[in-house]
């Protein structure tokens, strides 16, 4: 069977889990990942949260003691901060060995702030002050808004996970803002400002062939090849006399971070996305699901083919109508979709609030 451990040593490629949830870390499940999966990270984001709180009852005790004396919202992002904070503990060894490149725990802010730039930036300090972790990444998605918002967070030396990115346009303005970052920064590099940009790529067929007929060639394609092309994208922008100067002083490339990366068509392999996402230098999340199909692979899955056929991928992207339109769409629902989870997050906890009040 694959061994999910060989990723890394192989390829480069970093595993981190798309989830988090209580238990998973108070029955030691996170740090058997650790152990025996070569996991090197976490995600975080409102749907996933609202999963976790609505599952059982693992949070109603933080509840209670927070929410006599906090506001909702508050008492959500604090039950999230305990759960990064404690998913970063297990993972500090994986940032210690690996010197910082890997071992963050990353925690999305509320999805209100996306078109917010100055209250990214307050909220994205006062979050990683509150976290008090080196191995913490802050997401902020990438409108144009918060794609400013966090160029400014990378310049205060804050570790950011720009996210929701769905163009190669959108891909290259994270990138560059990353090194202009960088560039604003004065001294050593090496350690600070940690980052990554994260593509999102099932979202992108689901939608595409929902107008395809069934028996169309670009059925399934359109996502890979969009990704193809903005990995060829960060391979020219992190190389080259710019970047070089930058890496002399200690700096680290920012890792494209394939995200939703299960396939949600049940005719295709579930294994989909990660066999033609395989590549040095990026990071690929991961839900059980998708860990499942992995481990039970009878053969070797790990081989790079991300560089391959790259003009039938600008030829697949070319063909496709309307592109820009839809994955300008994709984000807005995507911001949308975590709102709605934001939403339900914060009525699950007041709904809470009339027993808080009389414990």
């Amino acid at each position: 069977m694959a061994n999910l451990g060989e990723l890394y040593p192989r390829i480069r490629q970093s595993f981190w889990y798309d989830n988090i949830r209580r238990d998973l870390l108070t029955s030691g499940a996170l740090a058997r990942m650790v152990a025996n999966d070569g996991l090197h990270g976490l995600t975080s984001n409102p749907t996933i949260f609202e999963k976790a709180v609505l599952h059982g009852d693992a949070y109603d005790g933080d509840i209670a003691r927070l929410l006599p004396d906090h506001s909702t919202e508050d008492t959500a992002l604090e039950l999230m901060i305990a759960d990064i904070r404690a998913a970063a503990d297990v993972l500090r060894p994986v940032f210690d060995e690996s010197d910082g490149v890997d071992g963050f725990a990353s925690l999305e802010m509320s999805p209100a702030l996306a078109y917010d730039q100055k209250g990214a930036v307050t909220m994205a300090h006062r979050i990683s002050r509150a976290l008090d972790r080196p191995n913490v990444m802050i997401k902020i998605a990438g409108t144009r808004e918060g794609v400013v918002a966090a160029q400014e967070c990378l310049a205060a030396g804050l570790n950011v996970n720009i996210t929701l990115l769905f163009s190669i346009a959108d891909y290259e303005a994270v990138a560059l803002a990353y090194l202009e970052a960088l560039e604003s920064r004065t001294g050593d590099l090496s350690r600070g400002s940690a980052s990554v940009a994260s593509f999102f790529i099932s979202r992108i067929d689901t939608r595409i062939d929902r107008a395809l007929p069934p028996d169309s060639p670009f059925r399934g394609k359109v996502a890979i090849a969009n990704a193809k092309l903005a990995y060829a994208q960060f391979q020219s922008i992190f190389s080259g006399p710019r970047w070089e100067a930058l890496a002399a002083r200690g700096a680290r490339v920012q890792r494209p971070l394939w995200a939703s990366t299960g396939a949600k068509d049940p005719s295709f392999s579930r294994t989909k996305y990660f066999d033609a996402l395989i590549a040095p230098n990026t990071v690929i999340t991961m839900p059980d699901e998708l860990i499942a199909a992995i481990r039970a692979t009878p053969d070797d899955p790990f081989t790079s083919r991300i560089e391959e056929s790259l003009t039938a991928a600008r030829e697949i992207l070319g063909r496709t109508e309307n592109l820009d339109g839809i994955l300008a769409q994709l984000q807005e629902e995507g911001l949308a979709a975590f709102t709605t989870s934001w939403d339900n997050l914060l009525a699950a906890i007041e709904a809470k609030r009339p027993v808080a009040l009389t414990a």
